[in-house]
């Protein structure tokens, strides 16, 4: 396989909006949307991220990123997305004498884009024997300015004929998501854009760029959309025959949080979507467990409600784990299991397949082969149930 190299810059000093890059978005920081867009595109064999910042370094290691730290020099308000590019590429070659033979340049700021888009902008470099590729969206609009005389004249249309869209010829808007560049000709040319330039069209409803706070608010509600329409954006279940799936409990079907009365009495919060993507797994015939450590009767009564089978009180859950495969008679590589925090690591390193939700602890995050974008106990095992379900069917077909 070709190496593909896929490069994230992504700096600490956001003046539009502070922090940016790991402000969260739909449950996880923004730049882990494009993480795990990359992580996911099956024509992209290296994920690095370029920052000159602590926290993004630490929050892109913690989605399973690497990290190149950039010199303060490369990361100005003037600095090019270029010349991070070629620092990265410099100092791999210089450490690893590594030299990919294509480049992915990929901003932190357009979280909709898809492993799909990233794939088909590669795509659309090689089956045309291009030089450079770009995403691009198709564009409709007239565009005006005004002349130093006051004039208002059209810039892409003569303003004395009104054409219809379809007599018009066709246009795209570049989305500022994905570019592709053959590396020799990027280091010659030092310039996202040479030779031969391909384009991808990627769909209007799945371009946006956060530029201002208001994009946030537009990109939560465009992902929700997206969602509710079968897309994963920002994530997907890796190639994967899930055949068991054990689960922690606190932080995965609730949200960590616990009411305690004057009597010392708990209450936990577990959501209604998170019980109906266990009765649906449960009904696709899928063997289901949870082991706890916590002792408290809320774990087991949950459980009996769900139907499923519960052991709380393990200190120690990996032997519980690895008991629970045996009897159903399931090698680990063929179980997922979901948790949320330090000891669920060696669970999550175990299993075929570790996945956690969003909110969980960088430790466990680490430890994972998917972020889910829901919370633990706001839709977390709602959306892996719903997942597994959309996998099994595609399976079937």
């Amino acid at each position: 396989m070709r190496e593909t190299l896929a490069i994230i810059p992504a700096r600490g000093g956001s003046k539009g909006i502070p922090r940016k890059n790991v402000l969260p978005l739909a449950g996880i920081p923004l730049i882990a949307h494009m993480i795990r867009a990359a992580q996911t595109a099956s024509r992209v064999t290296r994920v690095v991220v370029s920052t000159d910042d602590a926290e993004i370094a630490a929050v892109a290691r913690a989605h399973g990123a690497e990290v190149i730290d950039r010199p303060s020099a490369l990361s100005g308000d003037d600095a090019k997305s270029e010349d991070a590019l070629l620092h990265v590429l410099d100092t791999l070659g210089r450490d690893e004498g590594y030299e990919p033979e294509l480049l992915v340049f990929l901003q932190c700021t357009s979280p909709l884009t898809l492993a799909d888009d990233i794939d088909a902008t590669i795509a659309a470099l090689q089956e045309s024997g291009a030089d450079s590729a770009l995403a691009v969206t198709a564009f409709h609009y007239f565009l005006w300015k005004q002349t130093a005389e006051g004039d208002a004249v059209g810039v892409n249309h003569d303003k004395r004929v009104r054409l219809m869209r379809q007599q018009r010829e066709a246009e795209f808007l570049e989305t500022g998501a994905v570019y592709v560049m053959k590396t020799e000709g990027f280091r010659r040319n030092r310039h996202r854009f040479f030779g031969r330039t391909a384009m991808h069209e990627i769909p209007s409803d799945r371009v946006l760029e956060i530029d201002d706070p208001f994009d946030f608010t537009r990109a939560e509600e465009r992902i929700a959309a997206l969602r509710a329409g079968g897309e994963t954006v920002g994530s997907a279940l890796p190639p994967f025959d899930i055949q068991g799936l054990a689960m922690d409990f606190d932080g995965v079907h609730t949200d960590d949080h616990v009411l305690v009365d004057e009597d010392g009495r708990e209450a936990v919060f577990c959501s209604r979507r998170d019980g109906m993507g266990i009765e649906l797994l449960r009904e696709a015939g899928l063997p289901m467990v949870v082991i706890s450590k916590e002792r408290v009767g809320i774990v087991a009564r949950r459980c009996a409600k769900l139907r499923i089978p519960c052991h709380h009180g393990e200190d120690d859950k990996l032997p519980k784990l690895r008991r629970w495969a045996d009897e159903q008679g399931l090698p680990m590589e063929a179980i997922a299991y979901l948790g949320n925090d330090l000891n669920d690591v060696e669970c999550l390193k175990a299993a075929g397949l570790g996945v956690v939700p969003a909110d969980a602890h960088p430790s466990a995050i680490a430890a994972a082969d998917l972020v889910l974008t829901g919370g633990g106990g706001n839709g977390a095992v709602r959306e892996l149930a719903d997942m597994i379900l959309k996998q099994r069917i595609g399976n079937d077909g």
